[in-house]
């Protein structure tokens, strides 16, 4: 078995903020993220997978096409969005890094190709805050 891990970047704004709270409490719980402004992060997205050399290219899988799925059903969707708002995927899902991470995990999922398995989502928020989801 081996990993490949292949970072991305995107950038997004959000608020964490439950609407069956009142905005005391949300405040309470989420300080100032729960800004009605809003606010942003410049997130750091990890992928690993895992799998198999194929003996044919020496590749688990390319990792330009890797590149090019995390691009293309991740960062594309979120990239300069409101995750509030912006995102169909996170529709009606709390904003919070680790509900992002298994949604990204869900959006990666049906495109990792045959004999690659999706192994690990890392995302980070900040430089000293982050999330791994292993599905």
């Amino acid at each position: 078995m081996i990993y490949l891990t292949r970072k991305e970047h995107f950038n997004a704004a959000h608020k964490l903020y439950n609407p069956n709270w009142s905005k005391e409490k949300n405040i309470e719980v989420f300080g100032k993220c729960a800004n009605a402004n809003w606010h942003g992060h410049n997130y750091e997205l990890i992928v690993t997978v895992k799998g198999e050399v194929n003996p044919e290219t020496g590749f688990l899988i390319d990792a330009k096409k890797l590149g090019e799925i995390i691009n293309k059903y991740v960062c594309e969707e979120l990239d300069h969005k409101n995750l509030n708002l912006d995102v169909p995927f996170m529709k009606d899902v709390l904003a919070s890094t680790e509900n992002l991470a298994i949604a990204i995990w869900n959006q990666l999922t049906p495109h990792i190709p045959n004999g690659v398995k999706l192994h690990c989502v890392k995302l980070y928020e900040t430089q000293r805050i982050y999330v791994e989801y292993f599905g």
